[in-house]
């Protein structure tokens, strides 16, 4: 691990967990998800002095072990992982199989060389993060190549994610004994994340994303589910519309988020900074800005006093992406944010009056579902 630069006041306020290893892979030349989003992140902050300020510290991370990995995947899924990395056994995985695993060439999410070792890679950044922040290395600290895999289950491979790193950061910390609060973005839902600790209490899942009614996964994420057993009311998910807007979306964060992070009172908060909610994402339909992730970003520094985890996650406006994350990575560090990494305000999308409030209407449902179902079990008024 690279030293952070330390000073009177302490450590480094933030770490970027970066390697150009993570920037080099490919799911498939014609794939969406582009691996390199996390160089372009890298480079806006270099770009802009960030990185030579003093106030972010560039980390490069360690492979996860596989026992960190079977901590949220079987045996047999990695291993199956591990023979369609090698160009040597691949051959020897039948389709059939493949597709057992959650694996299609020609889908969603392809087998692809060195995936493995690639995989192995990502974890191992988030968990620094995480790390990190839990050692008091760093108040935050983002590894940008992580997060898009939030849909993998402990045996299956989906919607792009193979080896589900948010999880298996969170796994880790779990074995420290720590309690996580875990907050995703994205504008899909993290459903792979929310079923690894849908029974655990110690584990608060909070989901912002357009609905499943309308976009992958296509079931699951209401505002209904949430949790099982031991792990009743330790998820919620705040679904919203097509079309919801930057006002909406920040109302639903902070009726939700808030509350429910100070009533938890967890020992980390790791978020999972999915920038397909812009409005020009070529994947979903919500319609927010760079305004609104900035001002999410505000909301946790002040709620965490600026201590946190993050990892990335969808965004398939790749240059919108890298221009989010680099803005929230700013503000979470406490830099400047560059004017010229905004939208310009004519680029800004608008909303019918009709339209707004449809959104709305559907943003408050889901809003008082969670508060009659979640808020009471962790002791807030509904």
């Amino acid at each position: 691990m690279a030293n952070l630069p330390t000073g009177a006041a302490g450590p480094a306020p933030a770490a970027l967990v970066y390697a150009p290893a993570l920037a080099q892979a490919e799911l498939r030349p014609d794939h969406p998800l582009k691996l390199y989003r996390a160089r372009l992140c890298y480079d806006l902050l270099a770009g802009a002095g960030v990185l030579d300020s003093g106030r972010v510290a560039v980390v490069p991370p360690a492979p996860a072990s596989e026992d960190d990995v079977r901590r949220v995947h079987t045996a047999d899924y990695v291993e199956v992982v591990r023979r369609l990395s090698d160009p040597r056994t691949a051959p020897t995985v039948d389709l059939l199989t493949q597709r057992r695993y959650g694996f299609d060439p020609a889908g969603d999410t392809p087998p692809f060389p060195g995936m493995y070792e690639y995989q192995l890679l990502v974890a191992g950044a988030s968990i620094e993060a995480a790390r990190l922040v839990d050692e008091g290395r760093a108040r935050f600290a983002f590894s940008p190549a992580g997060g898009v895999n939030h849909h993998a289950m402990p045996s299956q491979a989906a919607g792009f994610g193979i080896f589900n790193d948010a999880a298996i950061a969170i796994a880790w910390l779990r074995a420290r004994g720590r309690r996580v609060l875990y907050l995703d973005l994205d504008v899909h839902h993290g459903n792979g994340v929310e079923a690894a600790f849908a029974t655990d209490d110690a584990v608060l899942t909070i989901s912002l994303h357009e609905s499943t009614r309308f976009l992958y996964p296509g079931t699951g994420g209401h505002p209904e589910d949430i949790g099982h057993g031991p792990g009743r009311g330790y998820a919620a998910n705040v679904a919203l519309a097509p079309y919801t807007d930057d006002e909406t979306w920040l109302w639903a964060f902070d009726q939700v988020v808030p509350p429910l992070y100070r009533a938890f009172g967890p020992d980390l908060l790791m978020v999972q900074l999915g920038a397909d909610g812009y409005w020009n994402d070529p994947l979903a339909h919500l319609q927010l800005t760079t305004r609104a992730y900035e001002a999410a970003a505000q909301r946790l520094g002040v709620l965490t006093g600026g201590r946190l985890a993050a990892v990335g996650g969808g965004g398939y406006d790749v240059q919108a992406t890298a221009r989010i994350w680099a803005i929230e990575c700013c503000t979470l560090a406490g830099a400047t944010v560059p004017a010229e990494l905004h939208d310009p305000a004519d680029r800004m999308p608008r909303l019918e009056p009709r339209a707004r409030d449809a959104v709305r209407r559907f943003a408050e449902q889901s809003v008082a579902t969670i508060r009659r179902l979640v808020f009471p079990l962790h002791g807030l008024a509904a």
